[in-house]
Protein backbone atom coordinates (compact mmCIF):
# COMPACT_ATOMS: atom_id res chain seq x y z
CA UNK A 1 0.00 0.00 0.00
CA UNK A 2 1.50 3.87 -0.45
CA UNK A 3 1.81 6.00 2.20
CA UNK A 4 -0.73 8.26 0.39
CA UNK A 5 -3.92 8.24 -1.20
CA UNK A 6 -5.92 10.71 -3.67
CA UNK A 7 -9.01 10.31 -1.69
CA UNK A 8 -11.37 8.98 0.83
CA UNK A 9 -12.57 6.46 -1.32
CA UNK A 10 -9.54 5.01 -2.68
CA UNK A 11 -8.00 4.84 0.72
CA UNK A 12 -11.09 3.34 2.30
CA UNK A 13 -10.78 0.32 -0.40
CA UNK A 14 -7.17 -0.47 -0.25
CA UNK A 15 -7.73 -0.45 3.60
CA UNK A 16 -10.79 -3.03 3.37
CA UNK A 17 -9.09 -5.37 0.69
CA UNK A 18 -6.37 -5.14 3.36
CA UNK A 19 -9.31 -6.35 5.73
CA UNK A 20 -10.60 -8.75 3.91
CA UNK A 21 -7.47 -10.71 2.89
CA UNK A 22 -6.68 -10.65 6.97
CA UNK A 23 -9.65 -12.32 7.78
CA UNK A 24 -10.16 -14.83 5.02
CA UNK A 25 -13.16 -13.24 3.11
CA UNK A 26 -12.07 -13.83 0.05
CA UNK A 27 -12.81 -11.88 -3.25
CA UNK A 28 -13.93 -7.80 -1.72
CA UNK A 29 -15.65 -6.79 -4.75
CA UNK A 30 -19.00 -6.92 -2.83
CA UNK A 31 -17.08 -5.10 0.05
CA UNK A 32 -15.76 -2.91 -2.00
CA UNK A 33 -18.93 -1.79 -3.84
CA UNK A 34 -20.98 -1.24 -0.50
CA UNK A 35 -17.95 0.83 1.66
CA UNK A 36 -17.96 3.31 -2.11
CA UNK A 37 -21.94 3.67 -1.83
CA UNK A 38 -22.06 4.32 2.18
CA UNK A 39 -19.13 7.20 1.47
CA UNK A 40 -21.69 9.03 -1.44
CA UNK A 41 -20.37 12.34 -2.17
CA UNK A 42 -17.42 12.11 0.90
CA UNK A 43 -15.69 9.71 -1.48
CA UNK A 44 -14.17 11.15 -3.42
CA UNK A 45 -12.69 14.14 -1.11
CA UNK A 46 -9.39 14.07 -0.97
CA UNK A 47 -7.26 13.14 2.06
CA UNK A 48 -4.76 16.42 1.46
CA UNK A 49 -8.12 18.47 2.52
CA UNK A 50 -9.96 18.68 6.00
CA UNK A 51 -13.60 17.08 5.39
CA UNK A 52 -16.27 20.08 5.15
CA UNK A 53 -18.58 17.77 6.82
CA UNK A 54 -19.26 16.29 10.62
CA UNK A 55 -19.28 12.83 11.62
CA UNK A 56 -19.30 10.76 14.83
CA UNK A 57 -18.42 7.48 13.47
CA UNK A 58 -14.36 8.44 13.85
CA UNK A 59 -11.95 11.05 15.62
CA UNK A 60 -10.90 12.49 12.71
CA UNK A 61 -14.69 13.26 10.90
CA UNK A 62 -14.38 10.33 8.26
CA UNK A 63 -18.02 8.63 8.30
CA UNK A 64 -16.60 4.84 8.07
CA UNK A 65 -15.34 2.45 10.77
CA UNK A 66 -13.80 -0.92 9.86
CA UNK A 67 -13.65 -3.63 12.65
CA UNK A 68 -12.90 -7.22 12.83
CA UNK A 69 -15.60 -9.69 15.40
CA UNK A 70 -13.74 -12.73 16.45
CA UNK A 71 -16.03 -15.44 18.18
CA UNK A 72 -14.56 -17.86 20.56
CA UNK A 73 -14.92 -20.80 17.46
CA UNK A 74 -12.14 -18.45 15.96
CA UNK A 75 -13.63 -16.95 12.81
CA UNK A 76 -12.93 -13.61 12.24
CA UNK A 77 -15.96 -11.12 10.73
CA UNK A 78 -15.57 -7.98 8.73
CA UNK A 79 -17.53 -5.39 9.15
CA UNK A 80 -18.08 -1.72 8.93
CA UNK A 81 -20.47 1.31 10.54
CA UNK A 82 -20.85 4.18 8.34
CA UNK A 83 -23.23 7.41 7.81
CA UNK A 84 -23.68 8.42 4.35
CA UNK A 85 -22.62 12.13 4.28
CA UNK A 86 -25.03 14.91 2.36
CA UNK A 87 -24.18 16.48 -0.51
CA UNK A 88 -24.51 20.39 0.28
CA UNK A 89 -28.23 21.27 0.25
CA UNK A 90 -29.52 17.89 0.95
CA UNK A 91 -29.91 16.02 4.85
CA UNK A 92 -27.75 13.19 6.65
CA UNK A 93 -30.87 11.56 6.87
CA UNK A 94 -32.17 11.97 3.52
CA UNK A 95 -29.29 10.94 2.25
CA UNK A 96 -29.11 7.60 4.40
CA UNK A 97 -32.42 6.81 3.46
CA UNK A 98 -31.99 6.66 -0.01
CA UNK A 99 -29.12 4.49 0.25
CA UNK A 100 -31.21 1.92 2.65
CA UNK A 101 -33.90 2.15 0.08
CA UNK A 102 -31.23 0.75 -2.45
CA UNK A 103 -30.03 -2.09 -0.34
CA UNK A 104 -33.01 -3.11 1.23
CA UNK A 105 -34.28 -3.29 -2.60
CA UNK A 106 -31.01 -4.99 -3.40
CA UNK A 107 -30.97 -7.42 -0.59
CA UNK A 108 -34.41 -7.48 0.12
CA UNK A 109 -33.85 -6.03 3.47
CA UNK A 110 -36.49 -6.34 6.10
CA UNK A 111 -37.43 -3.07 6.81
CA UNK A 112 -41.10 -3.54 8.99
CA UNK A 113 -39.34 -2.96 12.32
CA UNK A 114 -37.53 -0.10 10.92
CA UNK A 115 -40.84 1.37 9.38
CA UNK A 116 -42.58 0.92 12.90
CA UNK A 117 -40.48 3.27 14.68
CA UNK A 118 -39.13 5.23 12.00
CA UNK A 119 -41.29 8.27 13.29
CA UNK A 120 -40.29 8.12 16.77
CA UNK A 121 -36.90 8.25 15.92
CA UNK A 122 -36.52 10.40 12.82
CA UNK A 123 -38.96 13.26 13.41
CA UNK A 124 -39.00 16.71 11.09
CA UNK A 125 -35.93 18.61 12.77
CA UNK A 126 -34.14 15.78 14.42
CA UNK A 127 -31.15 16.26 16.73
CA UNK A 128 -28.77 14.06 17.29
CA UNK A 129 -26.02 12.38 14.64
CA UNK A 130 -29.16 10.63 12.22
CA UNK A 131 -29.29 6.90 10.79
CA UNK A 132 -26.09 4.97 10.40
CA UNK A 133 -25.49 1.76 9.15
CA UNK A 134 -24.06 -1.36 10.28
CA UNK A 135 -22.52 -3.99 7.20
CA UNK A 136 -21.28 -7.75 8.23
CA UNK A 137 -19.86 -8.30 5.07
CA UNK A 138 -20.53 -11.97 4.33
CA UNK A 139 -21.23 -13.83 1.15
CA UNK A 140 -24.60 -12.44 1.42
CA UNK A 141 -24.13 -9.16 3.30
CA UNK A 142 -25.77 -8.80 6.95
CA UNK A 143 -27.37 -4.98 7.83
CA UNK A 144 -28.14 -2.87 10.88
CA UNK A 145 -29.72 0.05 11.06
CA UNK A 146 -28.70 2.93 14.00
CA UNK A 147 -31.51 5.22 15.44
CA UNK A 148 -30.49 8.02 17.82
CA UNK A 149 -32.32 8.12 21.69
CA UNK A 150 -31.40 11.39 21.20
CA UNK A 151 -33.19 13.04 18.13
CA UNK A 152 -36.18 15.05 20.52
CA UNK A 153 -33.37 15.80 23.07
CA UNK A 154 -31.71 14.06 25.50
CA UNK A 155 -34.51 14.62 28.17
CA UNK A 156 -36.91 12.72 26.32
CA UNK A 157 -34.55 9.72 25.57
CA UNK A 158 -35.83 7.59 28.42
CA UNK A 159 -39.52 8.15 27.03
CA UNK A 160 -39.02 7.23 23.67
CA UNK A 161 -36.90 4.36 24.00
CA UNK A 162 -39.59 2.85 26.20
CA UNK A 163 -42.00 3.93 23.75
CA UNK A 164 -39.58 1.87 20.43
CA UNK A 165 -39.50 -1.08 22.79
CA UNK A 166 -43.54 -1.18 23.61
CA UNK A 167 -44.38 -0.90 19.65
CA UNK A 168 -41.88 -3.28 19.14
CA UNK A 169 -43.00 -6.06 21.94
CA UNK A 170 -40.22 -5.95 24.00
CA UNK A 171 -41.76 -3.36 27.08
CA UNK A 172 -40.79 -5.63 29.42
CA UNK A 173 -36.85 -4.87 28.41
CA UNK A 174 -37.14 -1.30 29.63
CA UNK A 175 -37.21 -1.37 33.65
CA UNK A 176 -34.82 -4.29 33.29
CA UNK A 177 -32.30 -1.97 31.21
CA UNK A 178 -33.07 1.06 33.38
CA UNK A 179 -31.97 -1.08 36.81
CA UNK A 180 -28.58 -2.27 35.73
CA UNK A 181 -27.37 0.49 33.19
CA UNK A 182 -28.96 3.70 34.04
CA UNK A 183 -28.28 3.66 37.75
CA UNK A 184 -26.27 6.96 37.69
CA UNK A 185 -27.41 10.52 36.66
CA UNK A 186 -24.03 9.54 34.12
CA UNK A 187 -25.54 6.78 32.43
CA UNK A 188 -27.73 8.08 29.28
CA UNK A 189 -29.13 6.27 26.65
CA UNK A 190 -26.55 6.25 23.23
CA UNK A 191 -27.80 4.26 20.52
CA UNK A 192 -30.80 1.96 19.34
CA UNK A 193 -30.16 -0.71 16.90
CA UNK A 194 -32.03 -3.01 14.60
CA UNK A 195 -30.58 -5.92 12.29
CA UNK A 196 -32.63 -5.82 8.93
CA UNK A 197 -33.56 -9.22 8.68
CA UNK A 198 -36.51 -11.35 8.70
CA UNK A 199 -34.73 -14.61 10.80
CA UNK A 200 -35.15 -15.37 14.13
CA UNK A 201 -31.88 -14.02 15.21
CA UNK A 202 -33.52 -10.76 14.17
CA UNK A 203 -32.04 -8.29 17.28
CA UNK A 204 -33.07 -4.94 18.53
CA UNK A 205 -30.07 -3.60 20.31
CA UNK A 206 -30.29 -0.73 22.91
CA UNK A 207 -26.54 0.73 24.32
CA UNK A 208 -26.20 2.53 27.23
CA UNK A 209 -23.42 5.37 27.37
CA UNK A 210 -21.46 5.36 31.12
CA UNK A 211 -20.04 8.61 31.60
CA UNK A 212 -17.00 8.87 34.16
CA UNK A 213 -17.74 5.58 34.69
CA UNK A 214 -15.43 2.30 36.06
CA UNK A 215 -15.16 -1.14 35.96
CA UNK A 216 -17.89 -1.49 38.58
CA UNK A 217 -20.47 0.10 36.62
CA UNK A 218 -20.15 -2.67 33.98
CA UNK A 219 -19.66 -5.26 36.89
CA UNK A 220 -23.80 -4.13 37.52
CA UNK A 221 -24.90 -3.93 33.84
CA UNK A 222 -23.91 -7.14 32.81
CA UNK A 223 -26.16 -8.83 35.34
CA UNK A 224 -29.07 -8.02 33.86
CA UNK A 225 -28.07 -11.01 31.19
CA UNK A 226 -28.15 -14.60 33.08
CA UNK A 227 -24.87 -16.36 32.82
CA UNK A 228 -23.21 -13.56 32.30
CA UNK A 229 -19.58 -13.76 34.44
CA UNK A 230 -18.79 -9.69 36.10
CA UNK A 231 -15.66 -11.00 37.32
CA UNK A 232 -14.95 -11.73 33.12
CA UNK A 233 -16.26 -8.49 32.28
CA UNK A 234 -14.41 -6.76 35.02
CA UNK A 235 -10.99 -8.22 33.94
CA UNK A 236 -11.48 -7.20 30.13
CA UNK A 237 -12.30 -3.67 31.13
CA UNK A 238 -9.32 -3.55 33.02
CA UNK A 239 -6.59 -5.45 31.16
CA UNK A 240 -7.26 -3.46 28.22
CA UNK A 241 -8.27 0.11 29.58
CA UNK A 242 -6.71 -0.10 32.99
CA UNK A 243 -7.93 0.52 36.45
CA UNK A 244 -9.03 4.01 36.20
CA UNK A 245 -12.60 5.54 35.73
CA UNK A 246 -13.09 6.81 31.57
CA UNK A 247 -13.43 10.53 31.84
CA UNK A 248 -13.16 12.02 28.35
CA UNK A 249 -14.81 9.46 26.54
CA UNK A 250 -17.67 6.83 28.04
CA UNK A 251 -17.68 3.08 28.21
CA UNK A 252 -20.65 1.67 26.51
CA UNK A 253 -22.81 -1.39 27.47
CA UNK A 254 -25.27 -2.61 24.60
CA UNK A 255 -27.89 -5.47 25.41
CA UNK A 256 -29.46 -7.37 22.52
CA UNK A 257 -33.16 -8.80 22.40
CA UNK A 258 -34.11 -11.06 19.57
CA UNK A 259 -36.63 -13.06 21.67
CA UNK A 260 -40.56 -11.02 21.63
CA UNK A 261 -41.74 -10.08 24.80
CA UNK A 262 -38.74 -11.12 26.58
CA UNK A 263 -37.78 -8.80 29.31
CA UNK A 264 -34.28 -11.28 29.24
CA UNK A 265 -31.36 -9.86 27.19
CA UNK A 266 -29.85 -12.18 24.87
CA UNK A 267 -26.03 -10.74 24.98
CA UNK A 268 -24.61 -7.97 27.02
CA UNK A 269 -21.53 -6.16 25.22
CA UNK A 270 -18.66 -4.11 26.95
CA UNK A 271 -17.28 -1.51 24.61
CA UNK A 272 -13.66 0.16 26.16
CA UNK A 273 -12.63 3.33 24.67
CA UNK A 274 -9.42 1.96 24.76
CA UNK A 275 -7.42 5.18 23.14
CA UNK A 276 -8.27 7.02 25.92
CA UNK A 277 -5.96 4.56 28.38
CA UNK A 278 -2.95 3.98 26.95
CA UNK A 279 -0.73 6.14 25.18
CA UNK A 280 0.13 4.40 22.06
CA UNK A 281 -1.64 1.56 19.82
CA UNK A 282 1.69 -0.09 19.83
CA UNK A 283 0.59 -0.62 24.11
CA UNK A 284 -3.20 -1.22 22.68
CA UNK A 285 -1.95 -4.54 20.84
CA UNK A 286 -0.21 -5.93 23.22
CA UNK A 287 -3.25 -5.95 25.78
CA UNK A 288 -5.27 -7.20 22.61
CA UNK A 289 -2.98 -10.25 22.33
CA UNK A 290 -3.34 -10.93 25.97
CA UNK A 291 -6.69 -10.98 25.46
CA UNK A 292 -6.74 -12.87 22.63
CA UNK A 293 -4.70 -15.59 24.11
CA UNK A 294 -6.29 -15.80 26.94
CA UNK A 295 -9.46 -16.72 24.86
CA UNK A 296 -8.04 -19.55 22.71
CA UNK A 297 -7.89 -17.02 19.78
CA UNK A 298 -4.70 -16.36 17.49
CA UNK A 299 -3.75 -12.21 17.64
CA UNK A 300 -1.98 -13.40 13.97
CA UNK A 301 -5.28 -12.37 12.19
CA UNK A 302 -5.10 -8.90 13.96
CA UNK A 303 -1.47 -8.50 13.36
CA UNK A 304 -2.18 -8.92 10.09
CA UNK A 305 -4.76 -6.36 9.57
CA UNK A 306 -3.08 -3.72 11.21
CA UNK A 307 -0.17 -4.05 9.10
CA UNK A 308 -2.77 -3.96 5.79
CA UNK A 309 -4.04 -0.33 6.80
CA UNK A 310 -1.50 1.43 9.17
CA UNK A 311 0.05 4.15 7.18
CA UNK A 312 2.55 5.15 9.99
CA UNK A 313 4.13 2.69 12.94
CA UNK A 314 1.76 1.74 15.92
CA UNK A 315 4.07 3.43 18.36
CA UNK A 316 3.86 6.79 16.87
CA UNK A 317 0.04 7.68 17.39
CA UNK A 318 -3.16 6.81 19.30
CA UNK A 319 -6.11 6.00 18.38
CA UNK A 320 -6.15 3.58 15.70
CA UNK A 321 -7.87 1.20 17.28
CA UNK A 322 -10.18 3.36 19.25
CA UNK A 323 -12.18 0.81 21.24
CA UNK A 324 -12.66 -3.01 21.88
CA UNK A 325 -15.56 -4.97 23.25
CA UNK A 326 -16.22 -7.98 24.79
CA UNK A 327 -19.66 -9.91 23.89
CA UNK A 328 -20.90 -11.87 26.57
CA UNK A 329 -23.96 -14.17 26.75
CA UNK A 330 -25.73 -17.12 25.51
CA UNK A 331 -25.63 -16.58 21.74
CA UNK A 332 -22.51 -14.12 19.54
CA UNK A 333 -19.86 -14.03 22.24
CA UNK A 334 -16.25 -12.40 21.34
CA UNK A 335 -14.46 -10.14 21.07
CA UNK A 336 -14.50 -6.83 18.67
CA UNK A 337 -11.59 -4.57 17.51
CA UNK A 338 -12.61 -1.35 15.79
CA UNK A 339 -9.97 0.04 13.75
CA UNK A 340 -10.16 3.45 12.42
CA UNK A 341 -8.97 4.79 9.04
CA UNK A 342 -6.76 7.43 10.35
CA UNK A 343 -7.88 9.15 7.08
CA UNK A 344 -7.59 12.74 7.99
CA UNK A 345 -5.84 13.44 10.99
CA UNK A 346 -3.53 11.00 14.04
CA UNK A 347 -3.74 11.81 17.14
CA UNK A 348 0.15 11.82 17.99
CA UNK A 349 1.54 8.95 20.58
CA UNK A 350 1.30 10.32 24.46
CA UNK A 351 4.53 9.96 26.53
CA UNK A 352 4.08 6.42 28.63
CA UNK A 353 6.17 7.74 31.36
CA UNK A 354 3.56 8.70 34.10
CA UNK A 355 0.89 7.71 31.76
CA UNK A 356 -1.66 4.55 32.98
CA UNK A 357 -0.59 2.58 30.02
CA UNK A 358 1.33 -0.57 29.71
CA UNK A 359 3.66 -2.24 27.14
Amino acid sequence: MTSTEPSLRRLANDQVRALASAVGLGTPQVAEELVTELLGVAGTHPLCTPPHWQSDISDDQTPVEFSIAFDTAGNPTLRMLGAPVARPGDGQVAAALRLLATWADRYQLSLDRFEAVRELFLPPNAQGFGLWFSVIFRPEPEFKVYLDPNARGGAQAPALVAHALRVLGLAPAHPVIAHHALARPQDRFAFFALDLHAGAQARVKVYVAHHEAGAEVAERACLAVPGVDPEQVSAFCRTVGGPLPFTTRPLISSYSFSDPGSAVPDNYSLYVPVREAVADDEVTLNRLRTVLREQGLRPDVLEQALRGIARRPLAEGVGMIPHVSLRTGSTRQGLTVYLSTEAFHTTPARSRTGHHSHA
